[in-house]
């Protein structure tokens, strides 16, 4: 178990020698050069009764953003084929729920979980809490990962989230392992929170037995009518160090550059890669916030000498 004195300790290293040994864990474990395309696409928008402070999906806050109704199934499977096409092997779907209930919207669900499976990618999806029953169900189904990110760490948690607990996450990852689904959790930075709920938070997460499979690193995306919609932008290599860190402590996991990379130049997301993403979220939008287009996605792969993983044929 990682102590809140070590994880302290790794993130305050100068950075050029944290970058040195996440890139020694990087290559001891995962392929030089080579990097996995993920699209994100929201199934189900705005209307959600959770107030977390960063999103404008919430039904608490003024965002811009217009609720509108669940994607039909067909519409969905053409759009994870398009990214297939545009190379993609991972499709993530998201709703806008505070916790999954049994009935058609769910059976919707379930039916885009079998669609995405039948074209050869991996299927994953978050839609808040769930229960081992409905965790059963959607491994039934082929769901092969369940994102639902810790955000930040305990103590700054109720600062962000009032309408849940910060235990209401822990015990939906542990439904989802039971269930024999992986986990992809990771969290958010820029909400305001101190170095040491950073550290928290990667710790909690690298203290999980297993770790999870997939660990996104977000930066924040002020939205307008949000309660951080006044937030200063991350510093680009506070970006870079937490990836680096996530890296050393959990050596095995994908860990994802996601949200925020709007905000970083080429050269930061580059050594984003470098510090041991291997991972990035592909596509013009990330359920309701901005990401890079995809020729720039490819550009910025190319010019960093990588390869994105091949899809299934």
């Amino acid at each position: 178990m990682f102590t809140k004195q070590f994880v302290r300790a790794l993130y305050d290293r100068p950075l050029l020698p944290l970058l040195d040994e996440a890139r020694r864990v990087h290559l001891e474990n995962h392929p030089a050069n080579e990097v996995q395309l993920c699209t994100l696409l929201s199934v189900k928008t705005g209307g959600c009764p959770e107030d977390c402070g960063y999103c404008s999906q919430s039904s608490h806050h003024e965002s811009k953003l217009e609720p509108q109704k669940m994607l039909d199934v067909k519409e969905v499977i053409a759009s994870a084929r398009r990214a297939k096409e545009l190379g993609s092997t991972r499709f993530c779907m998201g709703a806008a729920w505070r916790e999954v209930k049994d009935g058609p919207a769910f059976d919707k669900v379930v039916d885009m979980v079998k669609g995405v499976k039948e074209m050869g990618m991996e299927a994953c999806v978050t839609l808040g809490m769930l229960t081992e029953a409905q965790a059963k169900k959607l491994k039934d189904a082929g769901l092969d990962a369940y994102n639902h990110n810790l955000d930040t760490s305990r103590e700054h948690y109720r600062s962000i989230v009032k309408t849940r607990t910060f235990d209401d996450r822990l015990r939906t990852l542990e439904n989802v392992r039971k269930a024999g689904i992986t986990v992809c959790s990771g969290g958010i930075i820029g909400m305001g929170e101190s170095a040491d709920d950073r550290c928290e938070m990667l710790r909690t997460l690298a203290n999980l037995d297993p770790q999870p499979e997939s660990v996104p690193i977000n930066a924040l995306v002020p939205i307008e009518g949000t309660p951080l919609g006044h937030m200063a932008p991350v510093d680009p290599l506070d970006h870079v160090r937490m990836i680096a860190v996530a890296r050393i402590l959990m050596p095995k996991s994908k860990v994802r550059l996601s949200a925020g990379r709007t905000s970083l130049t080429r050269e930061a997301q580059m050594l984003c890669l470098l510090a041991g993403a291997n991972s990035i979220f592909y596509g013009d939008t990330l359920l309701t916030t901005p990401n890079p287009a995809e020729d720039q996605d490819m550009a910025l792969i190319r010019d960093a000498g990588l390869v994105p993983l091949a899809p299934a044929p």
